[in-house]
């Protein structure tokens, strides 16, 4: 299971938007969508 996919997971479980999850790890909901898509910071 790859890094992304246990983002999704738990996120999933909480019932939390990616946005949701941005405002409480205090970052952008694009950031969650790309840890969660695999795209690094390259």
């Amino acid at each position: 299971m790859q890094v992304g996919e246990v983002i999704r997971k738990y996120r999933k479980s909480k019932n939390m938007t990616q946005e949701e999850m941005a405002r409480r790890l205090g970052v952008t909901a694009p950031a969650v969508n790309k840890w969660e898509h695999g795209v690094s910071h390259s």
